[in-house]
């Protein structure tokens, strides 16, 4: 469900950004504005991760360290909207509290993955892979969001867009890697 959602999401953000037929807003300022459906995927997006973690994590304790994520983030993209309009300006200070919170959701999972004996190999393991590529891009996106509000020179900008990029494609192959490699009894 996840990549088809994120695929129309993307499919519509380009046709908004680069076809006229396509827009939120009739003032010719905006109509190229496409920022509020990456702001709703971002939420969506980190809010079925929280639930997919928390329903392989064993322990008790992440599990109800997850629901108050859930709540956490829901409320920072609420306070952010309010804050900053969301129709024309990215959510950022919430998508950093997001990505800090899936990272740790993901560090303990892994750590639960080493400690436990499972008979299959992570190698086989399609949610072990998904991790490993979030974890890939989530861990440079805080940093590279966080450089991009402090508006920075444009220079200084440019040496973050191939690591922006680079993060994007690992964690692009990582899942594609887990696809092919994952089997059924291995997930978990």
């Amino acid at each position: 469900m996840i990549i088809i959602y994120t695929f129309f999401t993307e499919l519509l953000g380009v046709l908004i950004k680069y076809n006229n037929n396509f827009q939120f807003f009739s003032d010719d300022r905006y109509t190229w504005h496409n920022v509020i459906i990456y702001n709703i995927y971002q939420l969506v997006f980190f809010l079925f991760f929280f639930e997919v973690y928390r329903k392989v994590l064993d322990k008790r304790i992440n599990k109800k360290m997850i629901f108050y994520f859930n709540i956490v983030c829901t409320l920072s993209y609420i306070v952010n909207a309010i804050a900053y309009n969301p129709l024309h300006n990215q959510t950022t200070y919430a998508h950093i509290i997001g990505s800090l919170m899936l990272v740790f959701i993901i560090v303990q999972y892994l750590k639960e993955k080493y400690t436990e004996g499972n008979s299959q190999p992570l190698k086989f393991n399609l949610l072990f892979w998904i991790s490993i590529g979030l974890l890939v891009f989530y861990l440079s996106f805080p940093l590279i969001l966080f450089i991009y509000m402090l508006k920075v020179d444009l220079w200084i900008l440019a040496y973050f867009r191939p690591i922006l990029l680079i993060s994007i494609a690992l964690m692009y192959a990582f899942i594609i890697f887990g696809l092919l490699m994952g089997k059924r009894k291995a997930f978990r």
